[in-house]
């Protein structure tokens, strides 16, 4: 990678690939802590130096759940003080946050790391089957279909309401 490359790597998306990186090498673990995350962009030496915005990346601005002060993005998720995993589609987020940057842009990415978007959109398609799988309100889904399939839920509901006073 060029040096221009690297100048014009946002803090934010490298936050990002650092919590991407480690999401993949450790698919066991639910989430890490931002002193893991931290050490990550370190070890991957996406910029020339350590930029101090990192930590606040990490702690705040990335921090979908979290008031945005100031800046928006949800590339992360608190789970627990001090505990961060990847945003995913369907985690509640601050609502000034809504609409807001969850991925680094394709074309901002730097080469080597141009699959993580791909993992990811596999990652969190992955986990919200199993989240709809485990969850025992979610598996009641369609239960109960066949009391009207043959008329509309209107239909179904005058009929047993019929002979009411």
């Amino acid at each position: 990678m060029t040096t221009t490359a690297k100048a014009q790597l946002k803090v934010a998306d490298e936050v990002w690939i650092a919590a991407a990186l480690l999401h993949r090498e450790h698919p066991e673990a639910a989430d890490f802590s931002i002193e893991e995350i931290v050490e990550r962009v370190r070890k991957e030496g996406l910029h020339e130096t350590m930029r101090p915005g990192i930590y606040v990346h990490v702690v705040q601005h990335c921090v979908a759940n979290r008031p945005p002060n100031p800046g928006r993005y949800r590339m992360l998720f608190e789970t627990a003080a001090g505990r961060r995993r990847l945003f995913r589609k369907g985690d509640p987020s601050h609502p000034d946050r809504e609409g807001a940057k969850v991925t680094p842009r394709a074309e901002e990415l730097p080469r080597k790391h141009a699959e993580l978007l791909g993992w990811y959109e596999k990652w969190c398609d992955e986990a919200n089957r199993s989240r709809v799988e485990d969850d025992p309100l979610l598996k009641l889904k369609g239960l109960g279909a066949h009391l009207w399939a043959d008329e509309t839920p209107d239909e179904y509901v005058e009929r047993l309401r019929e002979g009411w006073e």
